[in-house]
This record gives C-alpha cells, sequence and structure tokens, in this order.
C-alpha cells in the first residue's frame, strides 16, 4: 500500500467510531473479567465455595454478552447501506491503530473477530476483514511495574526457606496458616530432591507468577527454578485443612503431573491477568508441548483458544494430505463423529433425527453440551470448542463421509463450490474409546491395564458424582481415555445433575409372576434411576467384572448415590485433586495417614 493510498482509505468517521465502539466493548468486558479473577482471592480467603464456583461459572459467559451489546449498540445505529465494503475494510484498518499500546491486544483481535461474524456473511470471513491471522504483536508488552508477570528471587542470598517464605507471603492472602514453617520445610525437602546435587550456578534464580492460580478449593503456586541452562517447573497448591486454616498440600515437579493440573478437562483458572500473553509464555516454558490454544483456554480465555485452535487447524490443513473419515469405535445416535487421522481431535455433529429409544432434540442437547462448557469438569468430562458455519475443503471428504453427513445432518451439512460448508459442530480432543481400550487389554492379557480402565472408569464416575453431575448412559464407549491413561467422559446427551435424579432400590418382587414378569411390575419414574440394574449392562466379562466388584462394588448399591445426593443438597462442595493422594502432605495436616498408590499404579509409573 502506498503513502498516497493509505490517507484516503481511512477517511470515514463511521468506520473509526465502530471500531471504537468494538474496542470499548472488550475493554469492558476484560476489565469484568479481571475484577471476577481479583474476587476469587477473596472467596478462596473466606472458603466461600459455593459464591466461587457460581462467580466461575457466570464468568464464562461474560465474553458472549459483551460481543452481544456490540452487535446490539452497530445494528441499532446504522443502516445496512452505510456499512460498505470500504467501511468493513478502513475499520480493521482503524482498529489495528488502537492496539498499538494495549496490554490484551491478540484478545481483542478476537472480540473483534466475534462481532464482525456476528454481522457479515461467512463470505467475509477472510484475512481483509477480519483477522483470520493476527497483526499485532503480543511480544514484550510492558506491564506496571508495581505487578510484573512475575517476580524474581535469589536462594544464594537468603537461602531456600527464607525465599520459599518469602514467596508465599508475597501474596498477601488474608487467612491464617495451620503451620507455615513446617510446610516451608516440607517444600525445600522436595524442591532439594528437585535439584538433586547439581552445584548451583551463580544466577540461580526461582521466578514465580504475580498472581495465583484459583479453581474449586485450591490456589496455585506456579513457578520454576532456574540453575544456569536447567529449569525445574513446580506447582505449590494451597488449601483449607479441616479447621479452615490454610496449608501447602504438595509440591508437583512431575512434568505428567503439571500436565494434568492444566488438562482440558478441567475447569477454567481464575487468574488476575494485566499481560495474558506473558503468561501464556511463562507457561509454555513449563509445558512446551501444550498449544497456545490450550492455554488460553484453561486460563478462562476460551475464545482466544479458539482462535489459535481454528489457526493451527488452518495450518495443519495446509500441510497435510490425507481424508476426514468416520471416527472409530462404536456409532452414537445422536451425533455423527469425524476425524482427520493426522489431527488429534474429533468433530462432531448432531444428527437430525435420533432412532428409539432416543428421547432428544437439537435444542436440547446443546443445552446438555452448554451446561458443561459451565460446569466444574473436575478432570472427567472433555472441554468442547463449540464452531458454526465450519468451511471444509470438499476434496478432503470421501463421497461415503458426504453422503452420511448428508443423511444424518442434511439442515446442517452444504455444499459451496469447493467448500462444504458444515453450520455448526463441536470439536473435541480426541481419546482412545474405553471399550476398545478394554477390549485391547484383554486381547494382550494384560491384567495391569485392564485392572488401571476400570479403577478409572469407577473414579471417574465417582468424581463426576462429587460435581453433580450423572453420567446417563455410563456405557464403556462414552467414556475415553486419554494420552495420560486418565478415563474421561464425552458423550453428554443425557447427562443430568444428582440433585435432580431419584436413586432408588428395585422393591421385592410380591409374588413369582411378578418376579419372572419381562418388564418391571412397579412404577418407574422419569428420574429415576436403579443402580442394582448397572451390573447388568455393566458387568457381562467375568474379569471387567472382578475388577469393579474389587474397586467400586459400591457403585451398584443405592445407598452410595443417596448419601452422595444428600450431601450436595447440604451444601458440601467435596475435595476432588487434580494430583494423585499420595504425594501429598496430609500425614502432617491431618491424622489421617498419607496415601500410597496401590501396586497396579506403581507399575503403570515405573513404566
Amino acid at each position: 500500500m502506498t503513502q498516497a493510498a493509505f490517507p484516503k482509505l481511512l477517511r470515514s468517521q463511521i468506520a473509526f467510531d465502530i471500531a471504537r465502539t468494538i474496542r470499548d466493548g472488550f475493554d469492558k468486558h476484560y476489565r469484568l473479567f479481571r475484577q471476577t479473577s481479583q474476587q476469587a482471592k477473596l472467596h478462596f480467603e473466606q472458603g466461600a465455595w459455593g459464591e466461587a464456583q457460581t462467580a466461575a461459572r457466570e464468568r464464562i459467559g461474560f465474553y458472549d454478552k459483551r460481543v452481544q451489546e456490540c452487535v446490539q449498540m452497530l445494528e441499532d445505529e446504522y443502516e445496512q447501506t452505510e456499512l460498505t465494503d470500504e467501511v468493513w475494510r478502513e475499520l480493521k484498518l482503524h482498529f489495528i491503530g488502537m492496539l498499538s499500546d494495549h496490554k490484551q491486544p491478540e484478545l481483542a483481535e478476537s472480540f473483534f473477530n466475534s462481532v464482525c461474524c456476528n454481522i457479515l456473511h461467512r463470505s467475509y470471513f477472510h484475512n481483509e476483514f477480519i483477522f483470520v491471522r493476527p497483526v499485532v504483536s503480543t511480544e514484550y508488552i510492558e506491564t506496571e511495574e508495581i505487578a510484573p508477570t512475575y517476580r524474581v528471587y535469589y536462594p544464594a542470598t537468603d537461602g531456600l526457606h527464607y525465599t520459599l517464605k518469602r514467596i508465599v507471603t508475597n501474596f498477601q492472602l488474608n487467612a491464617e496458616f495451620a503451620d507455615l514453617n513446617r510446610d516451608i520445610d516440607l517444600v525445600e525437602a522436595r524442591l532439594k530432591s528437585i535439584f538433586g546435587n547439581a552445584r548451583l550456578e551463580p544466577n540461580h534464580q526461582i521466578q514465580v507468577l504475580s498472581s495465583l492460580f484459583f479453581r474449586n478449593k485450591g490456589a496455585y503456586i506456579v513457578g520454576k527454578g532456574i540453575n544456569g541452562n536447567r529449569e525445574f517447573p513446580f506447582v505449590v497448591p494451597i488449601l483449607h485443612n479441616r479447621q479452615g486454616q490454610l496449608v501447602l498440600d504438595t509440591v508437583l515437579f512431575d512434568h505428567e503431573q503439571i500436565t494434568i493440573l492444566f488438562s482440558f478437562t478441567r475447569a477454567y483458572f481464575l487468574v488476575d491477568m494485566e499481560v495474558p500473553s506473558a503468561y501464556v509464555q511463562f507457561l509454555r516454558s513449563l509445558l512446551p508441548r501444550k498449544p497456545r490454544s490450550e492455554i488460553y483456554t484453561i486460563l478462562g480465555l476460551q475464545k482466544q483458544g479458539k482462535t489459535l485452535f481454528y489457526r493451527d487447524y488452518l495450518q495443519h490443513l495446509k500441510h497435510s494430505s490425507d481424508q476426514f473419515e468416520i471416527a472409530p469405535g462404536i456409532r452414537g445416535l445422536v451425533m455423527l463423529v469425524f476425524a482427520l487421522p493426522s489431527f488429534p481431535y474429533v468433530f462432531k455433529v448432531i444428527k437430525d433425527f435420533f432412532p428409539p429409544p432416543k428421547e432428544t432434540s437439537r435444542a436440547l442437547i446443546k443445552e446438555k453440551y452448554l451446561l458443561v462448557k459451565h460446569h466444574d469438569r473436575v478432570g472427567r468430562m472433555a472441554d468442547t470448542l463449540e464452531y458454526s458455519n465450519v468451511a471444509f475443503p470438499r476434496h478432503r471428504f470421501t463421497d461415503d463421509l458426504v453422503d452420511e453427513l448428508k443423511h444424518f445432518a442434511p439442515s446442517l451439512v452444504e455444499e459451496d463450490g469447493e467448500q462444504l460448508i458444515i453450520k455448526h459442530l463441536y470439536i473435541e480432543r480426541r481419546m482412545v474409546p474405553l471399550n476398545i481400550w478394554l477390549s485391547n487389554a484383554e486381547k494382550e492379557h494384560d491384567e495391569v491395564q485392564l485392572e488401571h480402565g476400570i479403577v478409572e472408569y469407577g473414579n471417574a464416575i465417582k468424581e463426576l458424582v462429587a460435581a453433580n453431575i450423572f453420567p446417563g448412559d455410563m456405557l464403556y464407549k462414552n467414556f475415553g481415555v486419554t494420552r495420560h491413561q486418565r478415563v474421561v467422559f464425552y458423550d453428554y446427551d443425557e447427562i443430568e445433575y444428582i440433585t435432580d435424579c431419584q436413586f432408588r432400590a428395585i422393591p421385592q418382587a410380591r409374588t413369582e409372576e411378578e418376579e419372572m414378569a419381562s418388564e418391571p411390575w412397579y412404577p418407574i419414574g422419569k428420574s429415576d434411576v436403579f443402580p442394582e440394574q448397572f451390573g447388568a449392562f455393566l458387568l457381562g466379562n467375568p474379569r471387567i467384572r472382578h475388577y469393579f466388584m474389587k474397586h467400586h462394588a459400591d457403585l451398584l448399591t443405592p445407598e452410595w448415590w443417596q448419601a452422595r445426593k444428600q450431601r450436595i443438597q447440604q451444601g458440601i462442595v467435596e475435595d476432588v485433586f487434580p494430583y494423585p493422594q499420595y504425594i501429598r502432605f496430609c500425614n502432617q495436616h491431618t491424622s489421617a495417614p498419607a496415601v500410597t498408590p496401590p501396586p497396579f499404579m506403581e507399575t503403570l509409573e515405573n513404566e
């Protein structure tokens, strides 16, 4: 673009005013987003778990509300005839100029996309009108000196114990520690075991992010030790003990444990970040294999996560040649699922019709997925990315797959020249279906893996129950196994709140005719659940039944479910730990002994 052409383009007052409206809308959104993250500290200090959960759920909806406010303002203010292609082009240029000193430019670009895509036809979804590619760099954005992204400590100067105590007290938590010196001793011993016998270099330091990471009932210190050219990531969880005092619960330093803490199966953290890109850059140094899209998402910036994911997907399409195909596993009654073998995600499309015994609708299924998005997933439900009007290259689809899409979801599929448009879909991380995992373990006579799969399956159900979620359809095909060998639920069309279910025992038959009847002789309500029946469709395999009864026989009793429901109704928020029990300092914090891993878990870890 020549210098003479540039001023000619930037002459529309309408374009400038719209750009300012969108920027102001984003600034309002991020101001409210930060306020909620700041309030998380107060909720944690007071142990106000109900308020914390409510705030975390409500924050997820902030973005869409601000986008709709902007869209409504623009539609009310301007006539369609005023918004010419030239105005839209100039609008983007004005917006770029407004981000030169912005602290969250990448988020503002995504907000711009969201507003424009609510107004423009999909034919405008390219870089001339929206930010298909980012424009403003996030490198070296300056934070306020009083609140840097991370603080640096030098143990060689003050000693490791004093340094660790400074790290904790610098967060200025307004709550009493049960015994901070004792906890610091435990953390110090654990960190020294990480550093080993390595000679400390003159520049040995510890870097710690300036804001705590809040989620559920925990606060997390996130940092890394740097010794020469070696880095040692660590996370220290802070919890309340039974007396309401604060304790340092453990130290996470194993790469897999830290990765699971930041998993796509968990609720989003609440973190006060002035410059979120700086936090993402720091976290990537701890988790170099985790894509930036997932890091933004787990920080609660899920729309930015969607933006980056889609850019990564487009890049992958350019540099791959394989074709989309139906995903492996038993085909569902509600979703048509397809995948690109070279891409570690699956694409899920809601069918237009559902065969018996399914009684549902597209609107109801979307409500269930929205429920999961806003709920605490406790590490046992996969997060989903929801997209509209996604354009796929038609030549990457076989005719059989296109025919299947058009047969089962004709209202959502449209061919437009060389593109296949899917009007609504969900994208999830690809996992191995649990039924396939268990079948493979049986074929290979791998009892360790078979037992691990069943233990994880039962634990997944129990942790979902702790979060007030009843899976509904508990068949193994509706659960997946992640690369960290954790079992995760991913079929949401039948989930319900535990508190909406009635867990009943099967009544005793009064006559022989009743006992032998093919249909239940007793009345069954829509919300009735009979746990004694679970075994009939879950435990037909004797080896699976053996391990299930060994570890999770309580799931077949109505009393277990009734007791959990009662605790939820009493307002009790259960502890669900995102790390193994056996690494906790709990023997020093409570009268309970430290938990050690079962033998088969030790085997898995050694492998």
